[in-house]
């Protein structure tokens, strides 16, 4: 028995990132071995008779990879080929239960195809009109003139001929509804949602299949599960035009693979990302989150419901109060094909295996289906990234970070679960560095509640010196730093800093109510546990209070410039991907806040509640030297809400700063940007630090190149006053 896995690499050019698929045995004791060839392979699937693995290959178009199709590589031998054309590529592909088709989804509409056809034969008109112009189709003549072969650039050429005469698509956005783009993904196309489709799976290269499609109609789909007998697939959908006015809904259907109407079968009131079927066919799974009360945060829990009409959903986890399916996160996770977790069956139908964080862990687990009680399965200080099962449920393979490992493979038996590793991926790699643990602490913030922070400390790190500090605050802001590997934060601590990275209130991974209770309070008292950690670590005595740096991406960003407008303590900050007002950021994200999740009206009827929590309020109050990191194609935290405003004001002001943007980058910068960007990303920010707190030169960030701003003189902790 092997698992297959997806290994992803930056490029040569390191303008992107590889994926290639590859497998190992999960009993150990070999080295990974590459099944496939190609340079954006991902989705690894094994067909039930573990003879072919499906999966998906993109191509490069134009330096960039185009749409990901259905391909296969047969197991016994042979190369791997693809068995889809479709204009808007394949996704989410799932075996029938026989393994003799293959249901997906695409963005493919009629449109779509018919332009595909007219494409091809223009390209077919054209490689026959050069054939018949070319001297090899000219008969000889009288001088026995010898034929020439079509020169081998042609068909090439023909193709672009005919893709430059093809018709002109206009590239303007009509929007017509609230939310029309999405961070990382562009500009949203109702004319093209997803519907599922269906296709024969070939056995070799020359068996020639076409894909059908399944479904129909002007709202996505998705979540697929077949049927156990193979007669029926089930997957969700919400057939609401503009959703944002509602809560979140799922809506369940089932048709029938060979054709027809869908027919629903229920409508829950939580939104649903993944469904995973019981042994005998007759309940799904899913984690989901309620949705009343109207809360900032609710933590997601482990539901169980029959495939009968109208049935009502169970809480297994009710009365469990850490977060199912959810856990901490770093900034090294795989940035392409990372895939999905979704909860596993044991085989005979009595427990539930899921993961779910707690206290800056996130262990894997097992939930009986009855009871809800649950069982870890993990054990350490770790998080468990991504998890599989063999079909019996009996081997479990997972992905395992820690602060000194970015991910492994590793697998056990569920009867014993006592892991064993299979792969050391970056062995060779962290061999040569010198990467430390953290510290873990704890401290009392203000009214009590205890807040628990890490600490990295560089290399050699001596409790007798003096070191700098640099505050780093998560984003979310429900969200949460752990057990995981933060390149950032090695690197900092590499470059001679100590690093405190604190889950203040609104964190997850510490119950419902220390995740919810900023709700209408955000920023708020979790600015008041960041200055508590601080203040916690100056009084440990190895940290220079003259020499303190904050800085946060996302939520992070926002606290940031938060910081900086109530204190006056740090001498440096960097604001990264933030939000300067609450109000612009209402305007312009690509999510809306139409329920009172985080505000309990719109700007326009609570304009005092926007001002008094946006930083952009007390931006008179800022002294501190400030750097802001930016993408240029953020639509999460639009720039023009965020740093740009912040930015102009310091610069109006005379107070120190820069602004460093980032062509073609969206929120995900620091997680799946270009590689070279997310080095570029750390030298800036780790530059500004140097310059501010360690009085290293760096001309770069001066407006006049011959000039160097002095490093600045003592900074007085002091609190500033609150603008009224």
């Amino acid at each position: 028995m092997r698992v297959a896995f997806v290994r992803i690499t930056a490029n040569e050019k390191r303008e992107g990132y590889n994926t290639s698929v590859w497998s190992v045995p999960v009993a150990g004791g070999e080295t990974p071995h590459q099944l496939t060839k190609g340079d954006h392979d991902s989705t690894p699937r094994w067909s039930p008779d573990g003879k072919f693995l499906l999966f998906l290959r993109a191509t490069e178009k134009d330096g960039k990879p185009d749409r990901p199709q259905l391909s296969i590589l047969p197991m016994a031998g042979g190369d791997s080929f693809s068995f889809t054309d479709l204009p808007k590529g394949a996704s989410n592909p799932v075996w029938a239960p026989d393994g003799k088709t293959i249901a997906f989804t695409s963005d493919t509409n009629a449109e779509d195809l018919a332009k595909q056809e007219k494409k091809k034969r223009k390209e077919e008109e054209l490689k026959k009109a050069v054939s018949e112009s070319s001297p090899s189709a000219t008969a000889a003549t009288k001088s026995s003139e010898k034929a020439t072969a079509t020169p081998k650039g042609e068909p090439d050429a023909a193709a672009k001929k005919a893709e430059a005469e093809a018709e002109h698509e206009s590239d303007i956005h009509v929007i017509t509804r609230a939310v029309y783009r999405e961070d990382n993904e562009g500009y949203l196309d109702p004319k093209r949602p997803s519907h599922i489709w269906i296709v024969t799976a070939p056995r070799t290269a020359d068996e020639k299949v076409q894909p059908k499609q399944l479904t129909s109609g002007r709202f996505d789909e998705g979540n697929i599960v077949w049927s156990k007998d193979g007669t029926q697939i089930y997957f969700t959908s919400l057939r609401v035009d503009e959703p944002y006015y509602e809560l979140p809904k799922t809506e369940l259907y089932w048709i029938n693979p060979n054709g027809g109407n869908a027919t629903k079968l229920n409508s829950i009131d939580m939104g649903i990302d993944a469904l995973s079927l019981s042994p005998d066919g007759k309940r799904i799974a899913f984690v989901a989150a309620t949705t009343q009360p109207v809360n900032s945060y609710t933590q997601p829990d482990l539901w169980v419901v029959d495939l009968s009409p109208n049935a009502k959903p169970r809480n297994l986890t009710a009365t469990f109060d850490f977060d199912v399916g959810d856990g901490v996160f770093g900034d090294s996770a795989a940035p392409r094909a990372a895939g999905a977790n979704i909860p596993l069956w044991t085989a005979d139908g009595r427990s539930l295996i899921e993961v779910y964080g707690k206290e800056g862990k996130t262990i894997l687990a097992s939930f009986d289906v009855e009871s809800g009680a649950e069982t870890d399965l993990t054990h350490g200080n770790q998080a468990v990234l991504r998890f599989r099962a063999s079909a019996d449920g009996s081997k479990i393979a997972y992905t395992v970070s820690t602060p000194t490992r970015i991910n492994d493979l590793f697998a056990m038996e569920r009867s014993s679960a006592d892991p064993r590793q299979l792969t050391q991926i970056n062995d060779e790699l962290f061999s040569k560095l010198n990467l430390t643990e953290p510290e873990e602490i704890s401290y009392q913030s203000f009214d009590g509640k205890r807040i628990q922070a890490w600490v990295q400390k560089p290399p050699a790190f001596n409790p007798a010196k003096k070191y700098p500090l640099i505050l780093d605050i998560h984003g979310g802001p429900h969200a949460a730093y752990g057990y995981i590997f933060e390149h950032e934060f090695q690197w900092m601590a590499a470059k001679g800093y100590v690093v405190l990275y604190p889950n203040p209130r609104g964190s997850t991974t510490y119950g419902q109510d220390f995740g919810n209770v900023i709700q209408y309070h955000y920023p708020g008292d979790d600015y008041k546990d960041l200055m508590a950690g601080v203040d916690d670590l100056v009084h440990r005595g190895y940290i220079d209070d003259k020499k303190l740096g904050v800085t946060g991406g996302s939520g992070g960003g926002l606290l940031t410039n938060w910081v900086v407008g109530q204190t006056n303590r740090f001498a440096a900050a960097v604001s990264q991907r933030d939000i300067a007002s609450w109000e612009d950021w209402w305007y312009s994200a690509d999510l809306t806040l139409f329920q009172p999740n985080w505000f309990k009206a719109p700007p326009f009827d609570g304009e005092q509640e926007f001002k008094t929590r946006s930083p952009l309020t007390y931006i008179k109050n800022v002294k501190t030297p400030m750097m802001f990191i930016l993408g240029e194609a953020d639509y999460r935290t639009p720039p023009g809400a965020g740093g740009e405003e912040m930015f102009r004001a310091l610069k109006f002001r005379k107070i120190p700063t820069v602004m460093v943007r980032f062509p073609n980058e969206s929120h995900e910068l620091s997680r799946s940007g270009q590689p070279w960007h997310r080095v570029e990303r750390l030298q800036n920010i780790v530059g500004w630090f140097d310059h501010w707190l360690m009085g290293i030169p760096k001309p770069e960030y001066e407006v006049a190149l011959e000039q160097e701003v002095p490093i600045r003189k003592g900074n007085v902790p002091g609190k500033q006053p609150t603008p009224r």
